[in-house]
């Protein structure tokens, strides 16, 4: 008879048992056991927590494949590169997911059905990695569309690692192609509102540090408008609504739309202040952390 040790050993030939899934989490209860029961056919995933208060961790102990290890947060692209460090020899590729990223059964098999060596070949140079689009959700609610970007979420171990831009983690994958993977993964966050937005001023600070010292000519389009403060707060909801087909979606569309529109708010608020504050005087205290991901 197996015993749960038995899903942590590597005794299949499917690809996934060459990919080590990785979770970061703090304060994830409401999320964390949608995203792990998704993951019940890869046998070995890591849950790094950054000092939850809540039932996360034990919520993840409770999975056999799951190994839950604790790092204090600093930041997280620092969070991200020591996960990087936790999975066993021979794990040559990880699926990196926040704890409100969650597979379908398609998407695993997809997962499952790749085969590496092939898309080498057939590509002429090796593939680093595979980017994921989202299905965005609001408590449980699929929307047409939203503001939210391709990932690449699934990549070699090797040469990998994250960098940190503005307030989250960008990753820098090994030298090769980046390719689409066909099934999308939910974004089915479901933590209350207030914790939302005690995280968005936190947010807006880091990435208003990010844009006002970034050089004009190194900002993408999207950072440009955000730096000229008066276009995104009403440009970004009426995008959600209208070319996203937030409208189409009634009062999870209109949520997301206004969600959006006070994160690009508080944004330009943060950049006004910087503007006005007298030169020499100080903002006051930082931010307290926020090991929130994704």
């Amino acid at each position: 008879m197996s015993g749960p040790e038995d899903a942590w050993v590597n005794s299949s030939m499917s690809f996934l048992q060459q990919v080590d899934v990785l979770v970061l989490t703090w304060n994830e209860a409401p999320n964390l056991r949608r995203t792990l029961a998704a993951l019940a056919r890869f046998p070995r995933v890591w849950v790094l927590d950054s000092g939850s208060t809540d039932e996360t961790a034990n919520i993840a102990q409770g999975y056999p494949n799951v190994r839950v290890a604790q790092r204090e947060f600093d930041t997280h692209a620092a969070q991200w590169n020591h996960a990087l460090g936790l999975p066993q020899p021979g794990a040559s590729w990880v699926l990196a997911l926040d704890a409100d990223y969650v597979l379908s059964a398609a998407g695993v098999q997809e997962i499952e059905s790749l085969s590496i060596e092939a898309a080498d070949a057939q590509g002429g140079a090796q593939v680093s990695g595979y980017r994921a689009r989202f299905v965005y959700r609001v408590l449980g609610r699929a929307l047409s569309g939203s503001l939210y970007p391709p990932v690449c979420v699934l990549f070699r171990r090797d040469g990998a690692r994250y960098e940190q831009d503005g307030h989250t983690q960008r990753l820098v994958p090994a030298l090769g192609r980046v390719l689409e993977l066909s099934q999308p993964i939910a974004h089915d966050d479901r933590k209350p509102l207030e914790r939302w937005l005690s995280s968005q001023l936190k947010y807006a600070r880091l990435e208003c540090d990010r844009l006002r010292t970034r050089d004009w000519s190194a900002l993408s389009w999207r950072d440009r408008l955000r730096r000229m403060v008066v276009v995104t707060p009403w440009l970004v909801p009426l995008f959600a609504l209208v070319v996203r087909g937030g409208l189409l979606d009634g009062r999870a569309g209109l949520y997301y739309a206004l969600q959006r529109g006070l994160a690009e708010s508080l944004l330009a608020l943060c950049l006004l202040e910087a503007l006005l504050r007298p030169v020499g005087e100080t903002k006051g205290e930082s931010p307290e952390r926020d090991p929130r991901h994704g």
